[in-house]
């Protein structure tokens, strides 16, 4: 797999912000490269049973699909959690094949580029957030990098813990 840099193409807000989020998921799926199936689903955290390496990935698919289809478009929520378990999306990840979680969530990525280049980065969510907030595009882009950056330290520890694999 080829990784973009974090050195946007240009110096544009819209450029500097797809660029870390596309920086972002490249890193998570490096972070996958050569993983074992068996690996991929184990669980080694004691106090983190869901803490797979599927588990990561299809939970980052996931959220990306509530931020834009959801909060930002105002679709109906046909995520996987329910009410009664709502880490839903990494308990089943483990049911699924490593390199299918991982070309959905390309595919979505894609098609979610596509969103952001066609929407200002003032265009508000259709949805209210916490406290009746209609955030900005500017804003869930700045917060899915976050979170892709966040799992991606996760996604470090396991795969150390897996097979002493780091510096990815």
């Amino acid at each position: 797999m080829t990784r973009i840099d974090d050195i946007p193409p240009a110096w544009d807000e819209r450029t500097q912000l797809t660029t870390f989020l596309d920086y972002a998921r490249d890193t998570a799926r490096a972070k996958c490269e050569g993983i074992s199936a068996e690996n991929a689903r184990r669980a080694l955290l004691p106090g983190s049973p869901l803490m797979t390496v599927s588990g990561v990935i299809n939970h980052l698919r996931w959220v990306e699909y509530h931020w834009f289809q959801v909060v930002f478009l105002g679709e109906e929520d046909r995520g996987p959690w329910t009410d009664e378990d709502p880490d839903r999306e990494m308990r089943i990840a483990v049911d699924f094949p490593l390199t299918r979680l991982l070309d959905e969530y390309a595919e979505q990525s894609a098609r979610y580029r596509e969103l952001v280049a066609g929407n200002s980065l003032d265009t508000r969510a259709e949805r209210a957030f916490r406290g009746g907030h209609h955030v900005d595009l500017r804003w869930i882009l700045l917060h899915l990098t976050e979170e892709t950056a966040r799992h991606n330290g996760h996604l470090d520890i396991l795969r150390e813990l897996l097979d002493g694999t780091t510096g990815v």
